[in-house]
């Protein structure tokens, strides 16, 4: 199972997904953008995470992620998800280097909001 590197930062969180508001490119292969490591945290129900080898390529590993638990996509890592339940619910965090400019600009619109900017 791969770990977030301890120098990685929290800088964005999904909104809960279900199979009602679920985008569609999470049910086909997508991958993270490079230097990114999506958790995906499961709060109910039951999701596959299947991971590819290279796009289009042989899955490499199937994961059933339970209601509690989690899975983590490394950086441009192919992957996809599936509800395995009707009542799944299901969020991704997002982490990069906390020197970034990934984090230093969602950090940057994050405070500009709280300022009072749109």
């Amino acid at each position: 199972m791969t770990n977030i590197p301890d120098d990685f930062v929290h800088y964005k969180t999904t909104p809960l997904f279900t199979k009602s508001n679920i985008p569609k490119l999470f049910l086909f292969e997508h991958n993270t953008k490079a230097g990114v490591f999506g958790k995906i945290c499961v709060s109910f129900g039951r999701l596959q995470f299947s991971g590819f080898s290279e796009r289009r390529g042989l899955i490499e590993q199937d994961i059933v992620i339970l209601a509690g638990e989690h899975a983590i996509s490394p950086p441009e890592y192919w992957h996809k998800v599936a509800f395995l339940t009707d009542d799944t619910e299901f969020k991704v965090e997002f982490y990069a280097h906390k020197d970034s400019d990934t984090v230093k600009q969602n950090l940057s619109e994050r405070n500009e909001r709280f300022n009072g900017y749109p």
